[in-house]
């Protein structure tokens, strides 16, 4: 499995991505479950050390504000539906500083790496090409959403346990 390095959004943003997950399970896509928090992977490593958490929590981190842009798709035999981030250079700063200490550990994918990162919101996966016209039907908008990243978290996917490293709560 992986273990991740996170942002997690402010309640008001965090709120309108769980309502798109609501929109596309009753179009009867699979979206992540109600137990899941929406974020932002800025990391992932096959392992991750606890010491690590330390060293992440040093870097220095406060509220971010950030915009969720259009929707983008991953993959083309197992889409994956997701809303960007735009980038702006404080986020790309952020992920580069917190990156920088995930980066010796093994089993860090390129597609993490900061001058490959692409940062966004997972709204659906495991979609059948066929499913995406009304998977992006479902949640499109003509509009970008104001969000804060509010805090850091660590995930352990092993242990499907996730903990703060820096600023709010990480549950």
């Amino acid at each position: 499995m992986v273990q991740s390095v996170e942002l997690l959004l402010d309640d008001t943003a965090e709120a309108e991505i769980r309502r798109q997950w609501v929109l596309l399970a009753d179009a009867g896509l699979h979206s992540p479950a109600a137990d899941h928090r929406p974020h932002i992977t800025v990391a992932v490593a096959r392992e991750i050390p606890p010491r690590l958490d330390r060293a992440l929590a040093a870097r220095e981190f406060r509220p971010l504000p950030i915009r969720l842009g259009g929707l983008l798709v991953f993959g083309a035999r197992h889409p994956i539906l997701v809303r960007a981030v735009v980038p702006t250079e404080a986020l790309l700063a952020l992920q580069r500083r917190l990156f920088a200490v995930i980066a010796p550990c093994p089993g860090v994918p390129a597609t993490v790496h900061p001058d490959a990162w692409t940062p966004h919101v997972t709204l659906a996966r495991r979609l059948r090409p066929r499913q995406l016209g009304e998977a992006v039907h479902a949640v499109a908008g003509d509009r970008d959403i104001p969000a804060t990243v509010v805090s850091v978290r660590r995930w352990d996917g092993d242990q499907r346990r996730a903990w703060p490293v820096a600023g709010g709560s990480g549950r």
